[in-house]
């Protein structure tokens, strides 16, 4: 599994690299110190694992997951306690303080493989309806009916009629199983359907900026503009 570490710290950076030697199934294929380079790092080398410290020298973990296009799995890696919580709200899969406990380190990667099992029925397209549970609720959803989807971390809120239940995929392994010329991408945290649009307008030098039919507001950023447009023409 190819991982990135986000770390200021040179020589945190290497204690961790040292515990890491005793699970070659994780391959560092790179490390960064601060919330832009680390962004950088991530949307090139695209891993699917990144250990995050919160502090960094231009913001903090938090920043940049919010400024990622598709965020890999994620395991805090800090000296302070009280942003567990936090951490917890962006679906990490371990939060482990600094200095790093060999077996904690051992616990947070076995959670990460299990999260990785994927199923072969994952890479089917949806052409029908979907089965989603939230809690104690449960829903045959057409996927006519769905508005869009909204990434909340590793996690996803679908939007049809008056409901808006979560589920526990990436925007990115739900993009692989929609239709294409139905659900399109907008940005890092948004697919919609075309059928729901109701009013398409110039944002800016190159982006667009839709209204869906419930009044939702979404722009297209300026990297997907051009595919939205391709898909889109006749």
């Amino acid at each position: 599994m190819k991982a990135v570490i986000v770390e200021d710290s040179r020589l945190a950076r290497k204690e961790l690299l040292q515990l890491l030697k005793l699970h070659p199934e994780i391959e560092i294929v790179g490390e960064a110190s601060s919330v832009e380079s680390g962004i950088d790092k991530i949307e090139s080398l695209k891993p699917a694992l990144i250990f995050l410290d919160i502090n960094l020298p231009d913001g903090n973990g938090f920043d940049l997951l919010e400024k990622l296009e598709t965020c890999p799995k994620v395991i805090f890696t800090t000296a302070y306690d009280e942003y567990a919580i936090q951490a917890f709200e962006f679906n990490a899969l371990d939060y482990l303080l600094k200095p790093i406990n060999p077996k904690r380190l051992q616990q947070a990667l076995s959670k990460c493989f299990i999260e990785s099992e994927i199923t072969e029925d994952e890479t089917t397209e949806i052409d029908h309806k979907i089965f989603v549970k939230d809690g104690e609720r449960c829903w045959l959803i057409d996927i006519e009916k769905i508005r869009y989807f909204e990434s909340c971390g590793n996690y996803a809120r679908i939007y049809f009629e008056q409901n808006k239940p979560m589920i526990y995929k990436s925007l990115s392994k739900i993009e692989k199983r929609l239709k294409e010329k139905v659900f399109i991408r907008t940005n890092r945290q948004y697919i919609v359907n075309v059928n729901f649009i109701e009013n398409i307008e110039p944002s800016g030098a190159n982006g667009l900026f839709l209204t869906m039919t419930d009044g939702k507001e979404i722009e297209v950023s300026r990297r997907h503009t051009s595919n939205f447009k391709q898909l889109l023409s006749f």
